[in-house]
């Protein structure tokens, strides 16, 4: 039982789940392969990941390339995050636009963010346990970024910069117009 939000971006979905809360909290089906499918897109996730970060952490805008390319499920399951898919397939109708999502522990939303994107996060919380599935395994060799601060993108994390805390790997990515590794819009990178 989920409620799916479509985005300015065809295959970016907001996903909310059925919650049921009472005096003694809340129960939710944070995933179910049949409702996701029907909803969705037919998807097959063969691994878990999970970050803690505190306030005022960066990470991103990262994917994987090529054959390795992920689709991703997100959600915070402690605290607040700006989360940010986006679309660097070259020849799409949305070429470098983006979605942004808040994702908390207290709104339960999950973002679904295809193969073809960007993906990054910024902590608005004290700290942010954040955790997603992805439908491929991670491979060092095919890792891809592009700069979170491309002012072609124009992307408000939502923080001060001041307060923004990066990887040293994150502070040296190319903007998106130089960057290498992006999709074909054309090829169907889920039949790879």
């Amino acid at each position: 039982m989920i409620n799916v939000i479509e985005t300015h971006i065809p295959g970016v979905f907001i996903i909310e789940p059925k919650v049921f809360g009472d005096a003694r909290g809340y129960f939710m089906e944070s995933w179910s392969q049949r409702d996701f499918d029907a909803a969705v897109r037919p998807i097959r996730f063969v691994q878990d990941n999970e970050s803690k970060s505190r306030y005022g952490v960066l990470r991103g805008l990262h994917f994987q390339k090529g054959r390795y390319a992920q689709s991703k499920l997100v959600r915070v399951v402690s605290g607040r995050v700006l989360d940010i898919a986006v679309d660097i397939r070259v020849g799409s109708p949305t070429f470098g636009q983006y979605v942004a999502c808040e994702l908390s522990d207290q709104n339960h939303r999950l973002f679904f963010i295809p193969r073809g994107f960007a993906h990054g996060f910024s902590v608005l919380s004290q700290e942010a346990v954040f955790q997603y599935k992805c439908d491929n395994l991670y491979e060092p060799s095919a890792e891809g970024a592009i700069a979170w601060d491309d002012p072609a993108l124009g992307i408000d994390w939502g923080l001060p910069k001041a307060d923004i805390l990066l990887s040293e790997k994150d502070q040296h990515h190319l903007p998106l117009r130089e960057a290498d590794g992006l999709f074909d819009y054309y090829i169907d990178y889920y039949a790879l």
